[in-house]
Formats: C-alpha cells, sequence, structure tokens
C-alpha cells in the first residue's frame, strides 16, 4: 500500500505568516524510525510536508483508482504550522479531500488540545479531574481553590508555561504570563501530590490499554514534568517505570477512567492520558495527549514495547486500525492485496 507520513518540520510552506507559531513537530530520527517500519511493513512510502503543497503532492503519489476509492492512506505526525488548533489543520484538509488517515479527526484533536472542554466532558462521565477554574486574566479570582495549584495554558503542549504557585501573589504574575506570552486563557488547577501515571491506548471498538507507566520523580523537590525535561534541557530528567507497580485493581480503574476520556473527547485510533494518583489511592484525569509521541524514548512506545510490540510492528499496527476504521475490513493482514 501507499503510505505518505505527513509531519512538519520546514514551516515555510504557508501562503502567510499568521498567528501563533506552533513549536511541537517530531524529532527527524523518529520519523525515519516511523517511514522505515512502514517500508518493513511492505509499504511504499513518500515523507511529506503538512503545508499548503500537501494534496497536490498526495494525489500524485497515490492517484483515486477509477472507481475515485482511495489507494493510499497518511500516517499523520503534524502538529502543524501556525494559528488556533494546529493539530487539526492536517486531518481537516484530509477530510475535505477524501484521503484516509491515522489517528484522531480535527473534533478528537481539538476537544483532546482544549484543556477545558477536556476536564468538562470528562466530569460529565463522571471521571474524576483536579478542581480548576479558567482565568482570562490576572485580577480575576481563583475562587476556593486550594494552593497549590497548577496554572497552564488552554492549548498547550510540551508543558509550555506550566507553573506550580503556592500563593496569590504568584498566581497573578504566572496567568499573566501565559495570557501575554500565549494569548490565551490560563487553567488553574489543584495541584495532586502522588504518583504520575500514564495509560496508553490503542484501537477503536475495543481499545486495549497497554502497561501503565509511571514517572518516576525521584528526590526532585517539584514533582512535574517540565518542558525542560521534554526538551531534554534539565540537568536530571526524571525516569520512567514500565510496568508501573500498582495493584490490580486500581489498574483497572486507570485503564477504565482512560478509556472514558478516550471517548469523551472522540478519540481515535491512539491516545495517551495523564494521570495522578494522590495518597489516598484517588486517580484523578490531568489530560489526554491525542497524537502522543513515537519517539523511542517517549512513555507511549515503552508502553508498547513492554507489551511486547517491536517498533515496526507498533507503527505498523496503527495503520492496521486505522485502515480498519475506515473499511472495515476483518482480517488486516490483508492490506496489501486490497491496495
Amino acid at each position: 500500500m501507499q503510505v505518505a507520513v505527513v509531519w512538519n518540520h520546514d514551516h515555510t510552506g504557508v501562503i502567510n505568516r499568521l498567528g501563533q507559531s506552533c513549536p511541537e513537530d517530531e524529532d527527524r530520527e523518529t520519523i525515519e524510525s516511523v517511514v522505515a517500519a512502514l517500508q518493513e511493513g511492505g509499504h511504499e512510502t513518500l515523507l511529506c510536508e503538512g503545508d499548503k503543497g500537501l494534496l497536490a503532492t498526495l494525489e500524485r503519489f497515490m492517484p483515486p483508482d477509477s472507481r475515485a476509492r482511495p489507494s493510499g492512506m497518511v500516517f499523520n505526525l503534524a502538529g502543524g504550522i501556525q494559528g488556533e488548533c494546529s493539530f487539526t489543520h492536517v486531518p481537516a484538509m484530509l477530510e475535505m479531500a477524501g484521503v484516509p488517515y491515522t489517528g484522531s479527526s480535527p473534533l478528537g484533536h481539538g476537544l483532546a488540545r482544549d484543556k477545558v472542554i477536556t476536564k468538562r466532558l470528562i466530569r460529565d462521565r463522571g471521571v474524576p479531574t483536579p478542581n480548576f477554574r479558567v482565568m482570562s486574566c490576572s485580577t480575576e479570582s481563583s475562587g476556593d481553590l486550594r494552593f497549590p495549584v497548577v496554572v497552564k495554558p488552554r492549548h498547550e503542549s510540551l508543558s509550555l508555561g506550566l507553573q506550580l504557585v503556592h500563593d496569590s501573589a504568584q498566581l497573578r504574575q504566572a496567568v499573566e504570563m501565559i495570557v501575554t506570552q500565549h494569548a490565551q486563557d490560563a487553567v488553574v488547577e489543584e495541584y495532586i501530590e502522588g504518583r504520575e501515571i500514564y495509560v496508553a491506548l490503542l484501537g477503536n471498538g475495543e481499545i486495549e490499554a497497554l502497561p501503565l507507566v509511571e514517572r518516576d520523580f525521584g528526590d526532585r523537590e517539584t514533582r512535574m514534568y517540565t518542558v525542560e525535561d521534554k526538551m531534554n534541557t534539565a540537568v536530571a530528567a526524571p525516569q520512567k517505570i514500565c510496568p508501573a507497580q500498582i495493584g490490580s485493581s486500581l489498574a483497572t480503574v486507570l485503564r477504565d477512567i482512560s478509556v472514558a476520556t478516550f471517548r469523551a473527547c472522540h478519540c481515535r485510533d491512539y491516545a495517551r492520558v495523564d494521570l495522578r494518583i494522590d495518597r489516598s489511592g484517588q486517580p484523578f484525569v490531568l489530560e489526554i495527549n491525542s497524537m502522543p509521541g513515537l519517539g523511542m524514548d517517549g512513555a507511549y512506545v515503552l508502553a508498547a514495547t513492554t507489551a511486547r510490540h517491536r517498533f515496526s510492528s507498533l507503527v505498523n499496527r496503527l495503520l492496521d486500525v486505522a485502515h480498519t476504521r475506515y473499511f472495515e475490513i476483518g482480517n488486516t493482514k490483508s492490506l496489501r492485496k486490497i491496495f
């Protein structure tokens, strides 16, 4: 099958520079590993930019057959270039053009990337999440929230703007920074002291929860995964433990509320849910990542390899899951015969 791997690396392919730039993209090593995995699976691949020329490139690489049916798929790893809800941009182009692709739809990405909407949706389903408020200026009241609180931009990823504050003066400064630098509301939520767990999910109808991953903060004073950790600029980034040492009953609860979060946010194919467990054993969903990174050192791939998926088999499984969702083919091993 012809598979186009779409990412954003060269951010020049736009008509105008307008709106906030997207800071996130997969590193080239990860992208090349995905391409190699798909080739190992027997697919013809093309690596291309998710920019204004994408649809013309895809039409040349995988033109429709005589019945106007798709002749290939996109493996979507594009975080977008600029503007609001950048994860939705490439999926929206593909939806409009009728090109099947891996991962969540524009709706799923939009809901998952909005931390406030995520919290409201999962609360409606009875999923616990920390108490929070939305603040659009530093003079607003934090209401009855208990300090310390975590302050973060409403729509950003990579822990950009993430801060732990202990009093009202620090809160005002943190909110002002987010509103000024990120041009968006601040989400202020009560800090949950406890263990941080990631649940990697795979599938759609029957969703598979991969082995749980724990972020081990050791004796760090600030027990949060910061942007410095994610960008590998911290002195000593916290390590990951997989499988996390958690009792079976609690592990079942974590998986169940993660799947409920996945469904509430209309995610597809795969995602990662981030949680905290407080000292009394109560879990809280922090957020969901609708397109978790596929880097070899990331939590999603660690969970998959612990479940004995080779990286190549994981990548091809993601493609198969998306293909099955579109075409309802029971035997996904026959992909190459169909296309």
